[in-house]
């Protein structure tokens, strides 16, 4: 008996060739699903590609570690590259191609065009990164307009980038339906993060800090706290009393407008960020009435 051989998962460049591969699958009336990564792919991006195969018919998967936005002294040298590891992982996961695009290909000589949602880009995640999310709008549109997906796949852990990202398709009239799917978590509550590999052993357990803040808050509203300041105030101290903890905020917002809430409403999430060590974690949480 021979052995079985499994033809490795296609990948393409440059655009005019993921363009002709998805216009081959349109004329054969296939949805097309697609799944934006920065590589380095874990069982959250796994479950997005999961995601993505279960609703559409053809599923395109994007590698682009994205230059534009990360900020001065940030890791986009240090940031994992493992391509052939995530090749592998999209193959398991039921994508069918994968879009590996250059920094050359994205950004052409004379680049001189950006996407910028103002309001929603200016608080948490800008505050602290102001240029972060001008670079994640910029790139986003790029890579929906160059393959124009019927669905696109986001994480919930990044909320504040899948609030931005809608509203930018609605403003624009970009033509792709955005799906947030579940955070995916460690056993012990840890959010999944290309970034969790830097952490130490000691870091790693001070990182679970930020998802027992936001237990605290759900617990706390769950059982009918109407001050949500106190919660805010609860969520910090747990925090600042964390070893190897740094906080940069930790709060309740309205979960479309992402403006801060001091009483409950029906519709609202917890939003924490801190560095433990020299790594940046963010993890959020829907709050729900009780």
């Amino acid at each position: 008996m021979s052995d079985q051989f499994t033809a490795p998962i296609t990948t393409v460049a440059e655009i005019p060739a993921l363009r002709a591969m998805i216009q081959t699958q349109r004329s054969q009336h296939a949805s097309i699903g697609f799944v934006p990564t920065m590589g380095a792919l874990h069982s959250g991006h796994v479950s997005l590609i999961e995601a993505a195969r279960r609703d559409c018919d053809f599923v395109v998967v994007s590698i682009f570690v994205n230059p534009t936005q990360f900020g001065p002294n940030e890791d986009f040298d240090k940031y994992p590259r493992v391509l052939e590891q995530d090749l592998a992982k999209c193959q398991s996961a039921g994508a069918d191609l994968v879009w590996t695009p250059t920094k050359e290909i994205m950004y052409p000589p004379h680049f001189s065009t950006h996407v910028t949602v103002e309001t929603l880009s200016q608080t948490l995640e800008g505050a602290t990164r102001p240029t972060h999310f001008e670079g994640v709008t910029t790139v986003v549109t790029k890579l929906l307009l160059s393959c124009l997906p019927d669905v696109a796949f986001f994480g919930a852990k990044d909320y504040q980038q899948q609030a931005i990202i809608r509203r930018m398709c609605l403003d624009l009239n970009i033509p792709v339906e955005i799906k947030t799917c579940p955070t995916i978590r460690d056993a012990d509550g840890l959010a999944l993060s290309s970034r969790n590999a830097y952490l130490s052993p000691a870091e790693r357990a001070s990182a679970l800090a930020l998802s027992r803040a936001l237990k605290l808050a759900e617990e706390k509203v769950r059982a009918g706290e109407a001050d949500l300041n106190q919660v805010k105030a609860e969520m910090r101290q747990l925090l600042n009393t964390t070893p190897l903890v740094k906080l940069d905020y930790a709060t309740i917002v309205d979960a479309d407008t992402l403006e801060e809430i001091s009483s409950p409403q029906s519709e609202m999430v917890a939003l924490v960020a801190a560095y433990v060590g020299a790594t940046r974690l963010i993890d959020n949480s829907r709050l729900s009435l009780p």
